[in-house]
């Protein structure tokens, strides 16, 4: 694998391709928008729940990405 930067532009990209399209761009509508309580008390916590799995696979992509710019750095094959 042949990694330049440690930018995690895949997980990020990801995270923005789910929440910009129309499904998901709808769901975040309804759990913030929403002019009924219910939908917003069932879709907050799936939507936070999601921001907060997409926060930890962008830092283990990080970390992967540093650990191997070091590794690629000592000289290592």
């Amino acid at each position: 694998m042949h990694v330049r930067t440690r930018w995690p532009w895949i997980s990020l990209l990801l995270g923005a391709v789910v929440a910009l399209n129309p499904i998901g761009l709808d769901f975040l509508h309804s759990a913030f928008f929403a002019g009924e309580q219910l939908a917003r008390n069932i879709a907050q916590p799936i939507v936070l729940i999601a921001l907060a799995l997409m926060a930890v696979v962008v830092v283990l992509e990080w970390l992967v990405r540093s650990f191997l710019v070091k590794r690629r750095a000592r000289g290592a094959s």
